[in-house]
């Protein structure tokens, strides 16, 4: 099963979607570094002046100090929060360092094994934030809005395998074209790696396999690089 990019245009019309899908990754990849540099990092010294507070009260002032506590302990929470809320905007780790580390890290925490096989490279914002949401969409447990209401979304399309097989990611340039094959996928949801790439230009394969085929989907995903 093929799933075309998005309806094709001519001429200025598509390099505009283009353009405008590369300006969305973008405003994603601003809003995390907000949240980390801004509101994160003040939650973070308000903390820590917060600890020195309750350290200089006198022993006595019990109450005093058990609210702090609390408040330390709910401040904890709340930047928590907004750390997760930042890592699915557009993760620190693939702006940081690129898909390699990024996706590895995700293997790190996968229910099951992930094997990721990337070069260094780097592909700008737009096609990384793509490609990173793509994978997600292929490994199980991944929430369904992880391509970011980036397109409109159907029904999900899901390919049962064997959960406990290992999974395989190579990531490599192929020309101008970013090309990502997952094998051993699953559960794909294939209408989130569909909305993750396809304002790019990107397209996505699907094959759920058969009789004496290897266990669970392959998944193609490419997407222009140039």
């Amino acid at each position: 099963m093929t799933l075309d990019p998005a309806p094709p245009v001519l001429g200025d019309d598509e390099a505009r979607v283009r353009a405008t899908a590369r300006r969305q990754w973008l405003r994603r990849r601003d809003i995390e570094r907000q949240l980390h540099d801004g509101a994160a990092l003040r939650i973070s010294a308000l903390t820590l002046r917060l600890g020195l507070l309750r350290h200089s009260v006198a022993g006595g002032e019990h109450d005093f100090r058990v609210a702090v506590e609390d408040l330390q302990e709910e401040l904890h929470l709340v930047l928590q929060e907004l750390r997760e809320i930042a890592g699915r905007l557009y993760p620190p780790l693939l702006d940081e360092a690129g898909l390699g580390p990024a996706l590895r890290e995700v293997a790190a925490r996968a229910a099951v094994p992930v094997q990721i096989d990337a070069s260094d490279e780097r592909f700008g914002a737009a096609v990384e934030g793509a490609a990173y949401f793509a994978v997600l969409g292929c490994l199980p447990g991944s929430p369904p809005d992880l391509g970011g209401g980036m397109a409109d979304r159907s029904a999900p399309t899901r390919i049962a395998s064997a959960p406990d097989r290992p999974i395989d990611i190579v990531i490599r340039r192929r020309g101008d074209t970013l090309v990502l094959l997952v094998t051993g996928a699953d559960a794909c949801q294939a209408d989130v790696v569909h909305d993750a790439v396809r304002l790019l230009g990107g397209t996505v394969a699907v094959d759920a396999g058969g009789v004496g085929t290897a266990p669970g989907a392959t998944v193609t995903v490419r997407i222009p690089c140039a």
